[in-house]
């Protein structure tokens, strides 16, 4: 079955709440177990794991076969990083590091064929090997590919309004050990509460999604009720180490 990424991204931009975790091992059985744990999406760290494009479309494969939405966070900004990720299916990208305009325009053109500037080719597993006819397929990919930026730089919050303007974006996607070390504050802090509340309120101003990583489910509902709908939480390995020290507590106790 394929993930239904229109879905998706619709759910993102009416303002749903959604749930997804890191990858950081390049092992399909991982996405397939996360399709079936029934996860809105997983987002592949290709920035903080080593997952070339080669293990990526791998992993893209077994998405679809488990019918979950995989995001890749790319690691840069250029249309030879972004492109094929989403040509080989994946349902969109997170971008590390867009602190202002000309870099979310650049990103965005990246992403959307409507910019015309994107290579364009249905051959690829997104055009599924060429059964979407030509004519059809930019403005199917460009309906369903989900475009994260990610606030981390002291200096995008100077520029949060001229970023979330710029047309498509679907998320501002916070990533709070960046932007705390940018800012030099704590992780946890005032200032770094403050901070994302800043791109909340912009968010909310442009009509855009902000999202949030957070390391413990326990603070969904406390992000939630201040205006955060994109969770990330956490990542397999950090699934798999809670498991097993939750194994090891018992033996312990």
């Amino acid at each position: 079955m394929s993930p239904d990424l229109v879905s998706l991204r619709r759910r993102i931009v009416a303002g749903e709440t959604v749930i997804g975790t890191f990858v950081k091992t390049p092992a399909p059985q991982i996405v397939e177990i996360l399709g079936l744990a029934g996860l809105d999406f997983a987002v592949v760290d290709q920035e903080h794991a080593p997952i070339d494009l080669g293990g990526m479309d791998v992993l893209a494969l077994a998405a679809r076969a488990s019918g979950l939405p995989l995001l890749a966070r790319c690691w840069g900004q250029s249309p030879s990083r972004i492109s094929p990720l989403l040509d080989m299916g994946c349902a969109g990208v997170m971008v590390p590091h867009v602190a202002d305009r000309k870099t979310a325009e650049a990103v965005m053109a990246a992403i959307k064929f409507s910019s015309g500037v994107r290579g364009i080719s249905p051959s690829p597993r997104a055009g599924r090997y060429g059964t979407i006819p030509l004519a059809e397929y930019p403005s199917h990919c460009d309906a369903s590919s989900i475009a994260m930026l990610q606030i981390e730089d002291a200096e995008a919050l100077n520029r949060l309004d001229e970023i979330a303007a710029v047309p498509d974006v679907d998320v501002l996607f916070i990533g709070p050990a960046d932007l705390s070390q940018s800012l030099g504050c704590g992780l946890p802090s005032a200032e770094l509460d403050a901070a994302i509340e800043q791109v909340i309120a912009a968010g909310r101003k442009a009509g855009v999604a902000v999202g949030l990583f957070v390391g413990d489910a326990a603070q969904i509902p406390v992000w939630q009720r201040r205006g955060i709908s994109v969770f990330v939480c956490g990542s397999d390995q950090a699934l798999l180490m809670q498991g097993a020290k939750k194994i090891m507590a018992v033996l312990r106790d």
